[in-house]
Parts: C-alpha cells; structure tokens; sequence
C-alpha cells in the first residue's frame, strides 16, 4: 500500500469523541489501534506501546544515548459531523482533482489524523532505513483532544511521574499560510509558542415559568436574550502580548519599510496595530483580545410552554494574562443583570509561553527550511485553538503547536466544518518534515 492508501483507510474509520462518553463508540478506536498495528508493522515491532485512559496509545523509540527526548502528539478522534451539509461523505476519505490539485476530503484530514499518520509514516520509513534517533522518541496519540482531554492528561501524568523531561514537544497548532501577517509577503510556518485558555460558562435566566398565551414583560428567553447582546457589544479589551509581539518583531524583516517600523516599534504602536487587528478579521482579532461566544442555546421543552430556565452557553478563549476569574468578572460587568445567574461549567488558564529562541526552536525553525521551503518564514505566534500540548507544558519549557502542511484559507475555515481537506502532494511533504525531524 502507498502513504495515501493508508491515510485513507484510516481517515475512513469514524473516531468521533463525544463530551457525552456513553455517545461515543468505543470499537471504533479499537478498530484504529488494530488497523495501525497491521499498517505499520515496524513501528508495533521496534517501538513499546502503552495503551493508557483506555483508548490513549503512547509509544517509546530507544535512542542511542540519555538525552533528552522528542515527544510527537496528534489526536486520534475527530469531531462529528452530524448537522453539517457535507458534500461528500465525510468518512468516504474520496480524492478530487489531480496532480498537484488532487485532494482528500475527509473529517479529520487536518484536525488531526494528517499529522497522526504523517508521524507514522515517517517513523515506519525511518525504521525501514535503520535509524536509529540520537535520544529517545515518544510518540502520544490521545483519544478525546476533541472533547474532554483526558487520555493526554493521563499520558502527561505518567511521563511526568516517570522523569521523562523532553528537549521538544511538538502537537498540532498553527500551519504553512499566506497573508497570515498583514503586510508579510512570504509563506510563513506559524509556530504556536503558547495557546489561549479555555472556560464555559453558561448564562443562566429563571422564572417561574406557566403558559405561553400569558407571557410576563420579560421572560427568561427576553433577558437572556439581552445578556447575550450585551456581552456582544462589550468585547475584551485589546493588547499585545509577548507572543505576539515576538511574531511581528520576527515578522518586521520580511514587511515592507511602514510597516517594518511598525511591528518594530510596538512600545509606541500597539493602539494602532491592535486596532487594526480587531477589524482584519477573525483570526487577527483573537490575537488581541480574551474573545467569548455564545454557542448554545436552551428554553422551554415545550412550543406553548414558558421556560423556567433559559440558557446560553459562552465559550471564552483567554488571552496570554488573562485569567478565567478575570473572564468570570469581565462576563459578569458585561451582563449587568442581577436576576441572571453567571455559572462557570470548566476552564483553564492559557498556557506558559515557550522560547523562539535557542536550540529546540532551532531545530524546529531547520526541518521547516529543509523541507516544506527555503521560502518560508518560521514564525512564533498565540495559538488560537486549544490542543492536547497544554498538559504537558509541566515536562518542558519546549512546547510547540505546528502542523506541516501548507494551507489555504478555506482549508483552515473547513477545520471543525463541513468539508474538511487536504491537498494530497501537501500531507506528503509533512511527513518528510517529521523524518527530518527524527533524524535531528
């Protein structure tokens, strides 16, 4: 079998994670972990594998000496697809096009079996050439990133219980982009130095509830409904924070004469760039602000019936020094209704900032030169989404969030949506990217 007849066998095995763990089917994990010990024969002959919380794999490559080690983390489960309009059959893993336009399309061809079998594959290769890696190499694939974190949390745990302290971590994050930075030209290899932070919480009205052909000035549905535009219309405040501010400084050599004083000078200029940012667009404006959302909605069970309880639930992505306390108060200021009840269902505070400079940012910033282009600008940066590398920022100051792949922007809109894709010739590249990796 070929690198993409195995990516596609594997894409085609629905791992979907529920936050309901009694939704999900376990068997399908099952059936990944067998069909990956049947695929890659000399990774399951040579390496020593642990399945931890379950379904979690985490495996062990002997190295030549006591160094310290490289630890590689993808995710083996992918996000649902029901209530998207897919196009396709999201498990069909179907290839359209051809040459350098031929792509497959599949949930998780990104998010995250890309990388996962990407790392296989070039662990399977460097094996059938004998490598050898200088320090140990450990390889962890958790089951639910996607929903509860549990099995990286239970990995992290045992490797730290265990005094494994690696030189570099390495997990999905930011990819290959153009345009990334306003006014940088140059492919750049969006390096995640840190992630934001992660709280639910829910906004809550109640009353006393009775018939809907006799509705009070205000029902609950009406003043959450209030809250909820009222916490729209107070949005976080801006501001640059060092990782941030370390993408432009890095960014400024690559920009043209404006704007390289611009991203230079930040102590004078971050009003205006933070500014700008808030209106570029989405991604440019959760770089500078603690963002909150509201993604779910609850009333009445009933058409005729008045809800007792009305809820929305608010998904809040902190920014570097933003705490879920500081969220809780700003959510709270921002609501001003006594009579709503602000609960907070989980959270977690952002993550350490990693170096961009020194030797394991250095062999980051190499592989990416060597393989996916001369051209590309290695670039650190706040990773916006939130990956399974934030339980393991406790073994290493080195944790980087980095995907291979060079992707468009409707690739990168497609993550979590309907049609997810990749380029064919673009997932191959990755996996020489991580056999440089291996052999650094």
């Amino acid at each position: 079998m070929t690198p993409v007849e195995r990516f596609r066998e594997l894409l085609a095995i629905p791992t979907v994670s529920h936050v309901d763990v009694t939704r999900t089917d376990t068997a399908r994990f099952e059936e990944f972990r067998a069909a990956l010990e049947r695929l890659y024969p000399l990774v399951h002959a040579h390496l020593e594998r642990e399945v931890v919380a379950g379904h979690s794999l985490l495996y062990r490559w002997r190295g030549r000496s006591t160094g310290e080690p490289l630890l590689l983390l993808a995710h083996q489960d992918v996000v649902d697809t029901a209530g998207q309009p897919w196009t396709r059959d999201p498990f069909a893993a179907g290839i359209e096009g051809e040459g350098a336009e031929a792509t497959l399309y599949a949930r998780g061809a990104i998010d995250d079996k890309g990388a996962l079998v990407a790392i296989f594959e070039a662990v399977e290769e460097a094996l059938s050439e004998g490598l050898v890696p200088r320090a140990d190499v450990w390889l962890a694939f958790g089951h639910d990133e996607e929903t509860l974190g549990t099995g990286a949390h239970a990995m992290a745990a045992l490797l730290a219980e265990r005094g494994v302290r690696p030189a570099l971590v390495l997990d999905e994050g930011g990819a290959v982009v153009d345009g990334a930075v306003p006014g940088v030209a140059a492919p750049t290899a969006m390096i995640g130095v840190a992630e934001r932070g992660t709280a639910t919480f829910d906004i809550v009205a109640r009353e006393a509830g009775g018939h809907a052909s006799t509705p009070p000035a205000l029902p609950a549905t009406a003043r959450l409904a209030r809250a909820i535009d009222r916490l729209r219309r107070r949005p976080f405040p801006r501001r640059l924070v060092p990782p941030v501010r370390a993408m432009l400084a890095t960014a400024a050599a690559h920009a043209p004469a404006p704007v390289r004083t611009a991203f230079r000078r930040t102590e004078l200029t971050a009003p205006a760039l933070t500014a700008a940012f808030a209106l570029l667009g989405p991604e440019t404006n959760a770089l500078v602000r603690t963002t909150a959302v509201v993604t779910r909605l609850e009333g009445s069970a009933g058409d005729n019936v008045l809800a007792t309880v009305a809820r929305a639930t608010v998904n809040v992505r902190l920014l570097t020094g933003d705490t879920v306390s500081d969220a809780a108060i700003h959510v709270r200021r921002a609501v001003a209704d006594p009579h709503i009840d602000i609960e907070l269902r989980h959270g977690g505070d952002p993550s350490p900032v990693s170096p961009w400079q020194g030797a394991a940012w250095r062999r980051l910033a190499t592989a990416v030169g060597e393989t996916l282009g001369d051209d590309v600008v290695p670039l650190p940066y706040l990773q916006l989404g939130a990956s399974d590398s934030r339980f393991y920022t406790g073994l290493t100051d080195n944790v980087y969030r980095f995907a291979p792949f060079h992707l468009t922007r409707a690739e990168r809109d497609a993550l979590h949506a309907p049609d997810e894709r990749i380029r064919v010739d673009v997932w191959l590249r990755g996996i020489r990217f991580y056999r440089a990796l291996l052999a650094s």
